[in-house]
């Protein structure tokens, strides 16, 4: 059994008996550190509740001390837990034991236990390490790296006295210590780097003309969060935006991404980054509703956007008042209401104008030969396409017209599910649906209607991670026609085919109900209008996004800073191009996160709560579907989902987590995935089905399935963890429902 108190300096005083700060100063003074004399209070004292032997510890110490949490959590790592429990400075003798006591209740804190939540941490004990006070003149903090660039570079912070000015940010500077004091202390965090192993953030004293080392802690923010879970409870949801987005963010697309969803009720987020991801905050797109008694209607309503939520999960309210919500959502109107009144009065001239405008920008760019050239390009004319032309086309991609949910019900109703689906196909004709365009576009290139050029021209700026300015473009790449033209099958026999099916259903409605078929060809039409127009104006916020790319490329080229603006906001690479070089410093931690994020697997399309994707992803029991942070909800033992495109057929199961992984792909086997977009159009052509995580009836996979009259479920949750490569699979479109054969 290990004492209740340890000598500082006892081999015994690990993590598990002196806490996460004990340890580390046990270390640090049995490599011969300067270290205030001490003792610990040991995590059996804490357990039993027991303080002998501490008033003669103390006496023989000599006083005042001071005396500090120990968390056999804190100070790891991976976690510092800074500022979650107490320390108590200047302890006499007379208030020792209050100094105690109040740092084991520290470990019950409010914040100390979120702390905890948040980080996965089930259980912790405390000790509690006494230290003789010194009388500093000076003192402060050693970052042996930079905690802001990441860089292996020493920061010093000191102040006059003791340190409390430098925590509440009085006095921040390290002018009190001359270049010789700087070298010696510099030269102790490098041996206290060593012997951790880690950049670590140091506390100091300098008294009497000696450093003493009050405590050292690994630098945790070395480590950047991109989790906007951390901000409250929410409900999350990446069912629409996870297919405009699938993959991880860098840190100049999320910028970008800000500026088209900034929109707050009050001071919640309508949209976050949660590890990288684009998610949205159910919370607050419920609010209105929740304040009007209206929530259900509008979680219903939405569901044909951003997909449907599992049963056992509840929309966790903003912690606002009603009429607090109410004034909100007025206040915050403003800016969508004139973006509708734009997209009303002037998207159709915006995306007619876009393509000649996107390719002037891109030559306009490529004709900048200084980064003051660039900078004033992006003042006079790209600073516009991203602040006003991107928010008007994004508001006419969201636009859904004509009502086609509550149509659709009533058809189906009227004509039978499978008639009303079939009903609503055939939107590609005329001016074209985007999202099967590229799809026709190759076959008329293959039969040589036109050539490469003019294809690169039209589609050339669409693929799977389309709005990720770091990912190239088709048009970049002169292989990729080739690849695509390789695996294409016959688009235009399954599109002749699906003509012939919406025919018959047509003959079928006119002569079961002629009276009502004018009426509902009227219908048709505009919700074929309105599709149309919605994915135009999606397809030219990508081409817009892709000058966007082409300034970023430049501005690297003339800055000589390459991919690294990647990892920097836009405002931010504007400031490089001003001259203002040092922020690249930023760029090796943001690159860091980004390339820990991007190594794990999609996170849930739905997320109550504060969620850790590093800890989800260790876990051998993760859903793919759902994370609750408040309950285990049950999972689901069937798939099932939206009914995305009618019909019934059996075949073989092929699970894909990439469109890279593509050309595994066999004809007539039936596609599995987590989310399809544009960039997966091809591959529709060689399928019998589809099968979707995320979705809803308004996504991609719903959307091409139609138009090529295949079957296909959507927003299944957990189809590519129910389903396996092999399995004989039955899909069913119009039911929605996926069944293993065998």
């Amino acid at each position: 059994m290990i004492p209740l108190i340890l000598p500082l300096d006892d081999s015994a005083a690990g993590l598990a008996t002196a806490g996460g700060k004990g340890s580390s100063l046990a270390r640090l003074v049995r490599a011969g550190l300067p270290v205030p004399a001490g003792f610990c209070l040991t995590t059996r004292a804490y357990r039993e509740r027991s303080m002998e032997g501490v008033l003669e510890a103390f006496r023989e110490l000599g006083g005042p001390v001071a005396v500090r949490s120990s968390a056999t959590a804190e100070d790891l790592p991976g976690l510092s837990f800074a500022g979650q429990h107490d320390t108590v400075l200047n302890v006499t003798e007379d208030n020792l034991f209050d100094a105690i006591l109040q740092c084991w209740d520290s470990l019950r804190s409010d914040r100390a236990v979120a702390y905890r939540e948040r980080n996965g941490i089930e259980s912790a004990e405390m000790a509690v390490v006494v230290q003789r006070m010194v009388p500093a003149d000076v003192s402060g903090v050693l970052f042996t790296a930079d905690p802001v660039t990441g860089r292996a570079e020493p920061v010093i912070n000191a102040v006059r006295g003791l340190g409390e000015a430098l925590v509440s940010g009085e006095a921040d500077t390290e002018e009190l210590l001359d270049d010789a004091r700087k070298r010696e202390l510099i030269a102790f965090g490098e041996r206290i780097e060593a012997l951790h192993g880690t950049p670590m953030d140091v506390e100091w004293a300098l008294a009497g003309g000696e450093f003493q080392i009050l405590q050292a802690r690994p630098i945790t923010s070395l480590r950047v969060e991109w989790n906007d879970t951390l901000d409250g409870d929410y409900l999350w949801s990446n069912g629409n935006v996870g297919e405009a987005i699938p993959e991880v963010m860098t840190p100049v697309t999320w910028s970008l991404v800000k500026v088209l969803s900034s929109m707050t009720i009050g001071p919640h987020r309508i949209s976050g980054n949660i590890g990288g991801r684009f998610y949205l905050n159910l919370s607050t797109y419920t609010a209105l509703g929740t304040a009007i008694g209206k929530a259900d209607e509008m979680m219903r309503s939405g569901a044909e956007t951003f997909g449907r939520i599992p049963a056992g999960v509840t929309v966790p309210p903003l912690p606002m008042s009603r009429l607090a919500i109410i004034g909100a959502v007025l206040r915050s109107a403003g800016e969508p209401l004139k973006q509708q009144i734009l997209y009303r009065t002037r998207l159709p001239r915006l995306v007619r104008d876009n393509p000649a405008r996107c390719a002037a920008a891109h030559q306009a760019i490529a004709g900048c030969t200084t980064p003051a050239a660039l900078l004033d390009l992006w003042r006079r004319d790209l600073d516009q396409l991203l602040r006003f032309v991107c928010p008007v086309l994004d508001a006419g991609a969201r636009m859904i017209s004509g009502g086609p949910a509550a149509f659709r019900r009533e058809l189906g109703e009227l004509v039978g599910e499978e008639d009303a689906a079939t009903l609503l196909t055939g939107f590609h004709d005329g001016t074209g649906l985007a999202s099967v365009g590229p799809l026709v576009g190759l076959a008329r290139l293959r039969s040589g209607e036109i050539d490469r050029d003019e294809f690169a021209r039209t589609w050339g700026h669409r693929c799977s991670s389309e709005f990720e300015i770091s990912a190239p473009r088709p048009a970049e790449d002169p292989e990729w026609i080739s690849r695509q033209l390789e695996t294409l099958a016959d688009p235009e026999a399954l599109l002749e085919r699906q003509a012939s099916a919406r025919a018959a259903a047509w003959d079928r409605l006119v002569a079961a109900y002629p009276a009502k078929a004018a009426g509902i060809r009227r219908q048709l039409g505009r919700i074929g209008a309105g599709a149309r127009a919605r994915e135009q104006a999606r397809s030219e916020m990508v081409r817009a996004f892709w000058v966007m790319r082409a300034f970023v490329l430049r501005a690297g080229e003339l800055t000589s800073s390459g991919d690294d603006l990647f990892f920097l906001p836009i405002d931010d690479v504007l400031r490089v191009l001003d001259g203002e070089t040092s922020l690249l410093d930023r760029v090796r931690a943001q690159r860091q996160a980004y390339e820990r994020y991007r190594a794990l697997p999609p996170y849930p399309a739905v997320i109550r709560g504060r969620f850790d994707p590093e800890s989800w992803a260790a876990s051998p029991n993760r859903r793919a579907d759902l994370y609750d942070a408040r309950t285990d909800v049950p999972m689901p033992s069937d798939v099932t989902g939206f009914p995305g495109s009618a019909g019934v057929v059996e075949g073989v199961a092929r699970v894909l987590a990439r469109v890279e992984d593509g050309e595994s792909l066999q004809q007539g086997e039936i596609l599995v995935t987590t989310v399809t977009n544009i960039g997966w159009t091809p591959l529709f052509t060689r399928v019998a089905a589809v099968v979707t995580d995320v979705g809803a009836p308004l996504s991609h996979a719903a959307i091409v399935a139609r138009e090529l009259g295949i079957p296909a479920v959507v927003g299944c949750g957990n189809a590519t963890t129910r389903i396996a490569t092999g399995d004989r699979v039955e899909v069913d479109g119009a039911r929605g429902t996926v069944r293993k054969v065998c």
